[in-house]
């Protein structure tokens, strides 16, 4: 009797080691998947390394990834500045390519102006054709926002006016633009050249 009561205590003992053992298990590996639930201090050595190894493979896949984005926009913006240069340089090479393009039929009737001179010296003829091409050209040009300035009779201006004789003069009031030796032009609100001018005393 005593035997068996001494045998059924002890199996109990041994199922609840086993409950407990279990049950330690468990507990181990929700700790080691569960990293918010245990302290550093909680964790045994082997739960700490497993814990800092699967974190150092996390942080180094985000680093990749980082690192990737990084590559790829600095090849975009690379590129980028490469196209923009190229259109910069394109840009400033054929600037004045509309301006050329106008101003050829100018040129042309130049040319056919020079050859009909030859052939007939009829001097009235060719300066209405000259007349007629300087027409031509002034169109051009202010199709292009060149405009000229009128500069006689305004008041000296150092900013539109380059000053090269003073002259006395009793119809226009002291520093008053007498006479205009070079015309001076706008383009478009720019001054692009100033007028040459005498100057009253």
């Amino acid at each position: 009797m005593v035997r068996r009561r001494d045998e059924a205590l002890k199996d109990q003992d041994l199922g609840k080691d086993e409950d407990n053992m279990t049950d330690n298990g468990l507990d181990s590996k929700k700790s080691i998947l569960d990293e918010g639930c245990l302290d550093d201090e909680d964790m045994n050595p082997l739960e700490k390394e497993l814990t800092l190894g699967a974190e150092l493979v996390k942080a180094r896949s985000k680093a990749e990834d980082y690192y990737g984005q990084l590559q790829r926009l600095q090849a975009d913006f690379d590129n980028y500045r490469k196209r923009t240069q190229k259109e910069k340089t394109e840009l400033i090479k054929y600037a004045s390519e509309r301006l050329v393009v106008e101003l050829l039929p100018v040129l042309d009737n130049f040319d056919r102006a020079v050859s009909a001179a030859k052939d007939n010296p009829d001097f009235t003829s060719f300066s209405q054709g000259v007349e007629m091409i300087l027409r031509q050209m002034q169109t051009a040009l202010s199709k292009e926002g060149l405009k000229a300035m009128d500069a006689v009779g305004q008041p000296f201006d150092p900013n539109l006016h380059e000053a090269v004789l003073r002259v006395a003069s009793e119809e226009h009031p002291e520093n008053t633009v007498v006479e205009e030796l070079q015309k001076g032009y706008y383009l478009k609100e720019k001054v692009l050249r100033p007028c040459m001018v005498k100057v009253s005393n």
